[in-house]
């Protein structure tokens, strides 16, 4: 259409205006508003107005991808996915046209007749009619999406609140539109963010949550049932109005059938269906997440707290709701369903709201595998409901919320690390330490170049109110004696760690947990090794970070940097920048060898005997048992040479004080909880399912010169050696391995 068409059309307009004594009375403005305008006037108010409308992609939804493809989570502020218009059902583009702007292919992008038969109408019937084409409406959406974009809502202006210049400015700017793009890409913007309802903007959207099928799969009934709705999505709503948005349909149908769009057969198939709705609600978020909510959550704090993604925390948050993201993570579906299980069966009914949790990370990438725990987000009838994440920090590394439980007390799992230094000073894996000592006072001459030492255990000088706690001790009676150091390890002896840690520089052991990762659950600071407690695993870690330190000793000692995120896409297919792998060489290789060596025997003859046998099948692997000392929080960390594995099982309420003891799980008596009771089969049943989809080979051994000979029986147990036969399951066997703290 040439420019003196438009002209004329606009002319027409203001003289129909100014022949009624108001702009537009009678149509969207109340007399009133404009009585006595003059034409001079609104010509003047016209030409001042702006004629250019910058166009952007209005808000979409942002979903969250498994690596292997499937809906993990959607976010949005308004549902949408826009689709071109090839993408969407011819009955859909008719029947908007037909309803709305019948003469759409024809104006201008103001349609002076249709102004003109309304104004005509309106005077001589009273009645109320639109004159608006669908691109002076697209003009509005678009207006009112950049509004909502800014958080400026209460600057958007709906139909019944136009005022002149409101009316006089979508006019211009459709006309300018209509210069700047084809009919096919307006009719195309205006389905893609026409409001349908609450929980659908644009005819996708709207496809999906009413009909469960998509905008190129619309039928003629349900197109222009969805048609007819834009008019009024809350009067013409056919799941609360259902009589009216039938009614409506058939006007849509009807003038479908006038204009020709349809033949008589058509509209009477249509005309005789209901409404037929199959609704899918939409799904928002976390807590409504398909599957792995808590890794939806920490993957959107990730989001949310990194400048990579936004100058501040409310850009960040504006690109993850509205700006069809597509955020592809690392979990694994498998491995999820897997974990998921398995917390889930850990404490069966859980009336008492005890925790599970599991977390895998892949040695070698860092990638995080699976993240699973035993609650719910929102409340429900008997389940453990709770918006804290027990397998991450509480903060990120900068300070950034991350929504964690903080960590849970790891136990005799931290007594690798000791090990590690014990051999990182060319210490033999072998060699014998005097396991009998108790005491370890105040001024007791540790070694250390970097720190003061704190804590003491000696009975004597607690007694006498010194700051010292009670001598120290094993879980069970009979091991207070000389033994080779490994054999402490696997049968997890508290008093061989610090007979080990005696001779070894504490800077060191510092050293090598900084180095694979491991930090205070609550801050995020370092876990102070000159804290001697926290040799046996006294201050709370997260079974992540937990996870990803075993990782370390399961890939020859380089460390990789957890990460959930492999790609993040826009809505126009540009790549945003995530964390790459990060790894480095934290342990010698001889050192991790070391540590795999003995960790092994934790699964074939130490405290882990009893979890073994179906992880042992499905490939060779390590791992460590532990328990705090109220038996509140129990654990096994372990891992193969392809998938590394924390297993927590314990007291995950806020505060944390709950002992495991006395207590009955699952139908269960427990006098305590111990780390391979309730935690262990949970690891092994899970490691046994999943291990195989990434295959692990023998981990390499330790150089010969680590391992002196050991005597034939050199520290005869206490009771009967367990046998790998016996069952994995949480029941205490007659003849039990050393119980750990």
């Amino acid at each position: 259409m040439n420019n003196s068409t438009v002209g004329g059309q606009i002319s027409a307009f203001l003289l129909a205006s100014a022949l009624a004594g108001a702009l537009v009375a009678g149509l969207l403005i109340p007399g009133a508003v404009m009585a006595g305008t003059a034409v001079s006037g609104t010509s003047a108010l016209f030409a001042s107005l702006p004629s250019e409308l910058e166009v952007e992609r209005p808000s979409q939804s942002t979903k969250v991808l498994t690596s292997d493809g499937k809906v993990i989570a959607t976010f949005f502020a308004e549902n949408r996915s826009s689709v071109p218009l090839a993408e969407m059902s011819p009955f859909i583009k008719d029947a908007v046209i037909a309803i709305e702007d019948s003469r759409f292919y024809e104006h201008g992008g103001v349609d002076g007749q249709g102004i003109l038969r309304a104004l005509t109408s309106n005077l001589t019937t009273g009645a109320r009619q639109g004159a608006s084409t669908l691109t002076q409406q697209y003009v509005t959406n678009v207006i009112n999406e950049s509004l909502a974009a800014e958080g400026k809502d209460e600057q958007i202006v709906l139909n019944g609140q136009k005022r002149v210049g409101d009316k006089l400015r979508e006019m211009k700017l459709a006309v300018a539109l209509e210069k700047k793009f084809s009919k096919d890409q307006i009719l195309e913007g205006y389905l893609n963010i026409v409001f349908f309802n609450r929980a659908a903007y644009g005819i996708e959207a709207a496809a999906r949550y009413y009909y469960s099928t998509t905008a190129k799969e619309l039928t003629l009934p349900q197109a222009a049932l969805l048609a007819g709705l834009v008019n009024s999505p809350s009067f013409y709503d056919p799941a609360t109005n259902p009589e009216n948005s039938l009614a409506r349909r058939d006007q849509v149908l009807a003038s479908m059938l006038t204009q020709g769009k349809i033949q008589q057969a058509e509209y009477d198939a249509a005309v005789a269906t209901g409404t037929d709705l199959v609704v899918t609600p939409s799904r928002q978020g976390c807590a409504s997440a398909e599957l792995a909510p808590y890794f939806c959550s920490y993957v959107s704090r990730l989001v949310l707290n990194d400048p990579l993604f936004g100058a501040d925390e409310t850009e960040r948050e504006r690109k993850l709701y509205r700006g069809g993201l597509t955020i592809t993570t690392t979990l694994d579906s498998r491995l999820q369903s897997a974990a998921q299980a398995q917390v889930d069966a850990s404490a069966g009914e859980n009336p008492d709201r005890w925790g599970a949790a599991l977390v895998t990370v892949q040695p070698g990438t860092g990638k995080i595998l699976a993240m699973a725990q035993n609650t719910v987000f929102l409340p429900q009838d008997g389940k453990f409901d709770t918006h804290l994440n027990f397998n991450v920090d509480k903060f990120d590394a900068n300070g950034g919320d991350l929504n964690g439980a903080g960590g849970f007390q790891p136990g005799s799992t931290m007594k690798p690390f000791t090990f590690a230094q014990w051999l990182n000073e060319g210490k033999s894996i072998t060699a014998t330490v005097d396991a009998s000592k108790r005491v370890y006072p105040i001024g007791f001459p540790w070694k250390s170049t970097c720190g003061k030492v704190l804590g003491a255990y000696s009975t004597a000088q607690k007694t006498a109110g010194r700051d010292a706690a009670e001598d120290l001790q094993n879980a069970e009676e009979g091991f207070y004696r000389s033994m080779p150091i490994n054999y402490g390890l696997y049968n997890s002896i508290n008093t061989a760690t610090f007979a080990s840690a005696a001779q070894l520089d504490l800077c060191g052991i510092q050293k090598v947990v900084d180095s694979v990762g491991v930090r205070n659950g609550l801050d995020g600071s370092p876990v102070n090794m000159h804290q001697v407690g926290n040799l046996l695993g006294a201050i709370g870690v997260s079974p992540l970070n937990m996870a990803n330190a075993y990782a370390t000793f399961a890939n020859d000692g380089t460390y990789c940097a957890p990460i959930a995120l492999t790609e993040v896409t826009t809505a126009e297919g540009d790549k945003l920048p995530v964390q790459e792998a990060s790894c480095r060489e934290v342990l010698k290789p001889e050192v991790a060898r070391g540590v795999n060596y003995v960790l092994q025997d934790v699964l074939k003859r130490g405290s882990g005997v009893y979890i073994s046998p179906k992880v042992q099948q499905a490939a060779p692997a390590a791992a460590k048992t532990g328990t705090s000392n109220n038996n509140g929080a129990t654990w096994v960390v372990g891992y193969t040479s392809g998938l590394a594995t924390a297993s927590f099982f314990g007291d995950a309420l806020e505060g944390q004080q709950r002992a495991g003891q006395n207590v009955t799980i699952n139908g269960k008596f427990y006098k305590g909880i111990d780390g391979y009771m309730i935690a262990g089969p949970q690891w092994a049943n899970y490691m046994s399912q999943v291990a195989g989809l990434y295959p692990a080979e023998n981990f390499p051994a330790p150089p010969a010169s680590m391992i002196n000979p050991q005597p034939s029986s050199p520290c005869p147990r206490t009771s009967p050696a367990p046998t790998n036969s016996a069952p994995s399951t949480a029941s205490t066997p007659a003849s039990t391995p050393p119980a750990d703290e």
